[in-house]
């Protein structure tokens, strides 16, 4: 198996299982797939189990999914939404806990990383441009939301101008969202691959020890990689959501 292969296999989204086939459209279960659903598993059993020791002294699970949830309240969502985020809360924390787990589940030994999938990202990117566009809509009806895209006080020849920018810059937020998540998580894939290979490439044990100190030590930046992005999609969303219910101009 040459380095493109390898890389390939790590890397892309793999048919597992063909389920069934709609409209002459086939439905198969992928890797990706297959990750997501454990992921949204894992979650639910988690979140059982933490309700379950929540309450006036919250321990084990249940304590840190608490500590987890009050800071994305009061350090994401509160700040960037005023009140109006408490109702979109939900939203964020299975966005976050989403994310992260996609992201750490792709460390585990046979497992894949499902935001490493460009699809996957976009979905999730859809999401949040669905809701900006909701929040906004829901807050200040249709009408006045289009025209708070606008800035007050423009000359009229500009209006136009103005709004299709406007307009583009909403969706260009969550392309870059989709981008920024995606890129990230495959580019330390595609470096602990790159670390590895050089041992075949050189064909020479002098060069495994360096190589394999250097790939751990991407792995475990790894780590550090999958709670930031969680965390940087997390608040780039409510930000955006913010802009949307709360607009400067």
């Amino acid at each position: 198996m040459n380095f493109v292969e390898m890389l390939e296999h790590h890397i892309l989204d793999h048919r597992i299982q063909h389920l069934f086939t709609l409209g002459g459209v086939s439905f198969d279960l992928t890797m990706h797939g297959l990750m997501m659903w454990i992921v949204a598993g894992v979650l639910i059993v988690s979140l059982l189990i933490a309700r379950r020791q929540m309450g006036q002294a919250a321990h084990g699970l249940g304590n840190a999914m608490e500590a987890f949830i009050v800071y994305i309240r009061d350090e994401i969502v509160r700040p960037n939404m005023g009140s109006d985020g408490d109702a979109y809360l939900p939203y964020f924390l299975t966005l976050f806990f989403f994310i992260l787990l996609c992201n750490l589940i792709g460390l585990v030994p046979y497992g894949a990383t499902a935001t490493g999938n460009i699809s996957v990202t976009a979905t999730l990117a859809l999401l949040t441009f669905g809701l900006i566009n909701f929040a906004g809509v829901r807050k200040h009806g249709a009408a006045h939301y289009v025209g708070s895209l606008i800035p007050h006080g423009l000359p009229v020849w500009l209006v136009p101008l103005m709004f299709v920018i406007e307009l583009l810059g909403l969706f260009t937020k969550s392309f870059a969202l989709c981008i920024r998540l995606f890129a990230n998580m495959i580019a330390g894939h595609i470096v602990i691959l790159a670390l590895i290979s050089l041992i075949f490439i050189f064909k020479s044990v002098w060069v495994a020890p360096v190589s394999i100190l250097a790939a751990m030590g991407i792995g475990l930046l790894e780590i550090f990689v999958a709670l930031l992005q969680a965390f940087i999609f997390t608040m780039l969303t409510a930000l955006f959501v913010g802009g949307a219910v709360n607009p400067q101009h």
